[in-house]
């Protein structure tokens, strides 16, 4: 597949995967940006990108970034049809605060296929081994 990128300033990095095999190519900080602890933040990229039909791309955290530094993705799917700029939202769980330098690794971009499903509402959803079991309901 080959995903149509555009640089909507000419000081943006592009988009890369680090290594061979990556499931997801690392998105960077076009700017500074400073998060502190408990806060919200939009960190622009630069970069727009045409994503086919059919497919949908969903940017997941930094291993690094959020097991070390407490930094967590928010809303993290582009759909298809989506041609603006890619401004990555992020939240500080951690405790001090956070500098993402311009050309930083911010998160990382996994394309996937989608399914879409035709909706049909039932009276009663059909019984299984688990049913209503939720949060914990399997034990430690």
């Amino acid at each position: 597949m080959i995903l149509h990128i555009a640089k909507l300033d000419s000081g943006a990095k592009l988009p890369a995967y680090a290594h061979p095999g990556d499931a997801g190519m690392d998105f960077f900080a076009n700017e500074k940006v400073v998060i502190a602890p408990g806060h919200i933040a939009r960190v622009p990229t630069g970069i727009a990108i045409e994503i086919p039909e059919g497919y949908v791309g969903l940017f997941w955290d930094k291993s690094g970034l959020s097991t070390m530094h407490g930094i967590k993705v928010l809303g993290g799917v582009i759909d298809a049809g989506y041609r603006g700029e890619l401004v990555l939202g992020v939240i500080n769980l951690g405790t001090e605060t956070y500098t993402f330098e311009k050309e930083h690794k911010v998160m990382q971009l996994l394309i996937q296929s989608i399914v879409r499903v035709e909706l049909q509402e039932v009276a009663e959803l059909e019984e299984t081994s688990r049913g209503t079991g939720g949060f914990g309901s399997t034990g430690k």
